[in-house]
């Protein structure tokens, strides 16, 4: 009996050692992003999951809200044995900090979304970056107001253009950019264009800037409506109901397409009438894939990867989406 228990007590030590040795094998990853609670980082979170049980690696996530958090994660990274991760930062001025710290433990580094800012002012071209073609994705949006307009029957210099902006953040300005250069060469008069500076990229804050701008403009009677994200047009679609705007008398697109579905499923018409769709599956599990075979293979990912949109309405939403 003795026996038996020394064998089986062996063979338990070489089995935990196996474990252990397999688990201290396993490559793990770290994915930081700005805003964990947004539905869109959600989504790349999930992704990225799914890239890991494909392929077999552990993802570690982190909330980098602000330029503490995020510091201290990648130092938690590094302790937990990370060896490369991906971020979207909630500042991209943070991007040589971020480099830096990313160097000094020795982690390979990606951003995704938001592309680093350099002391210079300069895209920090020496780090790998997942983003979207933020003008592109901005001039769809505003065809797209311009072929509603179309429709309608509308005279594009008899319209006002609340501008969402926030031009702190590159991206978004970009966004905002494209979109207005699409209006402009549609006919819009620069003097129809009223900027309305968001102070967050929230619903609250687009009904708060855009409720100050409608209310300036009490003679404008239809209004377009444009932003770096969904929320920050239906903050103003919103705002535009309070002034009794029906979904006839104003037009809005949105960017992401994450927070447009609840938008859309409702029983009445608002003049929220489309989102640009971004692909939230290549900004997390595409990049996680990339990072796993990086640290693994040694299969360096391209230095810059665009991605693109779709236009998505009330009638193609849910099939985009994959809702029955």
């Amino acid at each position: 009996m003795k026996r038996v228990l020394v064998y089986l007590t062996v063979w338990l030590c070489v089995l935990s050692i196996v474990s252990s040795v397999s688990a201290a094998e396993r490559i793990k990853i770290g994915f930081i992003v700005k805003q964990p609670d947004e539905s869109w980082f959600q989504d790349e979170w999930k992704y990225s999951d799914q890239a890991a049980r494909q392929f077999g690696f552990d993802v570690i996530k982190i909330g980098g809200t602000d330029g503490e958090k995020v510091l201290n994660g990648i130092d938690n990274l590094a302790i937990q044995g990370a060896r490369g991760f991906i971020i979207c930062t909630p500042d991209v001025k943070l991007g040589p900090a971020i480099a830096a710290k990313a160097r000094a433990n020795r982690l390979k580094l990606m951003s995704v979304d938001d592309r680093f800012i350099g002391p210079k002012g300069a895209v920090m071209e020496d780090v790998h970056h997942v983003g979207i073609s933020a003008s592109n994705i901005g001039s769809l949006a505003g065809r797209t107001i311009v072929n509603e307009a179309k429709a309608r029957g509308w005279n594009l210099k008899n319209v006002g253009f609340l501008r969402m902006s926030f031009d702190s953040l590159p991206t978004i300005k970009e966004r905002t950019d494209g979109a207005t250069a699409a209006l402009l060469a549609a006919g819009l008069p620069k003097a129809r264009i009223f900027d309305s500076p968001m102070k967050t990229l929230d619903v609250e804050g687009s009904f708060n800037a855009a409720n100050i701008t409608i209310t300036k403009h009490p003679d404008i009677t239809l209004w377009i409506v444009v932003g770096g994200n969904d929320n920050s047009v239906l903050g103003a679609i919103r705002a535009l109901e309070g002034h009794r705007f029906r979904a006839d008398s104003a037009i809005g697109v949105g960017i992401n397409g994450t927070e447009a579905v609840a938008e859309f499923q409702k029983k009445n018409k608002t003049a929220f009438i489309a989102t640009i769709l971004l692909n939230a599956r290549q900004h997390g599990y595409d990049t996680a894939k990339s990072m796993f075979l990086w640290i693994r293979d040694g299969k360096e990912p391209p230095k810059i990867t665009w991605t693109a949109g779709t236009v998505m309405t009330r009638k193609n939403y849910k099939s985009l989406m994959g809702l029955k």
